[in-house]
């Protein structure tokens, strides 16, 4: 047998081989059913949207700490500036009065001006500022009522007189403000409370 002819019977022999092998793999193509099919493509679905979910929760969680992060670095210092506000507020009351004294106290008092201006823009800068009060609807997360006011020239729970300023850090109320609040004239309701049971 000559070179040629044992190449040819080798490589018919190996195309025998390859068949049965082939014939092999079609056979395992095809025994994958249609309802074993839909259940791995189910399977993968639910696998990629498990890992989708898992991601999702990953970033959310981070941006959470992040943001808890970034409050307690700008809430940490509250406590003292609320401990700063009180002094703050006595300061500004005295110069208040500085217009009743002499010309050497009111030169006095135009440098502890300057110097409170310094401090108001030194709160600014951490976020902290003031917030009107008078003329506005009370509001028990921002207002401390002292003293309710009798009077007709204002709607109840309007806010007819201020006593101590409050202060908001950001959106957060760090010192809510001390108030006085209107209420009806008790009078005046009696004399409508009248009126109207006499037009009855």
């Amino acid at each position: 047998m000559t070179k040629e002819e044992k190449a040819k019977t080798k490589s018919e022999g190996e195309e025998q081989e390859a068949k049965p092998q082939e014939q092999e793999a079609e056979a395992k193509i095809v025994s994958i059913s249609e309802a074993e099919l839909a259940e791995l493509r189910n399977n993968a679905e639910d696998f990629k949207n498990k890992h989708l979910r898992a991601l999702a929760e990953s970033e959310n969680t981070r941006k959470r700490m992040q943001k808890e992060r970034q409050d307690l670095t700008k809430y940490a210092i509250e406590g003292v500036i609320l401990d700063f506000l009180q002094p703050f507020d006595q300061m500004e009351r005295a110069l208040g009065f500085a217009d009743q004294m002499s010309d050497e106290v009111k030169n006095w008092a135009m440098g502890f001006q300057m110097i409170l201006g310094q401090f108001k823009d030194v709160l600014s800068q951490n976020g902290v500022k003031p917030f009107k009060s008078i003329g506005e609807q009370f509001d028990p997360h921002k207002h401390e009522a002292v003293e309710t006011v009798e009077t007709d020239e204002h709607t109840p729970d309007t806010i007819v007189e201020e006593l101590s300023v409050g202060y908001m850090m950001g959106e957060r109320v760090i010192r809510p403000a001390k108030v006085k609040v209107a209420k009806a004239n008790k009078v005046s309701s009696e004399e409508k409370t009248e009126e109207e049971a006499n037009k009855k």
